[in-house]
């Protein structure tokens, strides 16, 4: 008599389980992921095309136009900290995203970056 292979029932259900909680934290994820991506590639595209003397008002009004392309709206013109090191443009910006998983539970996201040492 050979021996049974395969999967009990118990075990297929564990491991569906196991696979639908991932594939829900990831779909869940993912929009914030691209979102914070969006957002980096804006700030860093606005910090390139800035020159020397770029006025703060300038880069915001730029970063808005970026925006409003790649309809991003985690971060406002406002909400970025711009800076000059040396003779380089530096925009950085952070932001907590708090994606609700289910129930009372919900993960939390800081994101930041910065245009510096691209």
């Amino acid at each position: 008599m050979k021996k049974q292979k395969g999967v009990s029932l118990s075990g297929l259900m564990f491991w569906g389980v196991i696979v639908a909680m991932i594939a829900l934290v990831v779909i869940k994820v993912a929009p914030s992921a691209i979102e914070y991506w969006k957002i980096r590639k804006g700030v860093m595209n606005v910090a390139q095309q800035a020159k020397g003397d770029s006025t703060v008002p300038e880069l915001r009004k730029a970063y808005a136009r970026q925006a409003e392309i790649d309809h991003t709206s985690d971060i406002k013109p406002e909400d970025l900290e711009i800076s000059k090191e040396g003779n380089q443009i530096v925009i950085s910006f952070a932001y907590d995203k708090r994606i609700p998983l289910f129930g009372p539970v919900s993960l939390l996201i800081e994101y930041k970056a910065s245009s510096a040492g691209q």
